[in-house]
């Protein structure tokens, strides 16, 4: 009887402490400091609010949406449902401009801010500060 018990207390002791895990963020943290013109041809789309662009940077590229007249949003493309592999990068869901998608896992994010819609990533993607003087984006973290 002892036995038992000693066994079943050990099993949910190890599963406690399992359960009290918590997942680092796995997307690779890589230096960012980036300025972006807005008067640039280039970066056209960020003149109007609820407008994008893929820009060089981060780990695998970041996307640039501007949320408010003040207020940009700078998330990095790379998924975070297993970021380690080399096609774990999100894009932009042209049919609705509302969600990032990586086409290769399926997992679904919001532009706004990056928060998780549907999995199998369990997380957000990873996001980077934003100031805007009313011509520059600078992007840092």
């Amino acid at each position: 009887m002892k036995k038992g018990f000693y066994t079943v207390l050990f099993l949910t002791g190890i599963a406690g402490l399992m359960s009290c895990h918590k997942e680092s963020d796995p997307i690779p943290n890589v230096p960012v400091n980036i300025y972006v013109n807005t008067s640039d041809p280039n970066f056209v789309n960020l003149n109007a609010v609820g407008g994008w662009v893929y820009i060089t940077g981060g780990n695998r590229g970041i996307i640039v949406y501007r949320k408010s007249q003040t207020e940009f949003m700078a998330i990095e493309r790379t998924c975070a449902y297993k970021p380690s592999e080399s096609n774990a990068r999100v894009e932009v869901d042209t049919s609705t401009n509302i969600f990032l998608q990586d086409p290769s896992c399926g997992s679904k994010f919001l532009i706004t801010d990056g928060s998780l819609q549907n999995g199998p990533a369990t997380g957000p993607l990873r996001h980077y500060n934003t100031a805007f003087d009313g011509v520059t984006i600078h992007i840092y973290n």
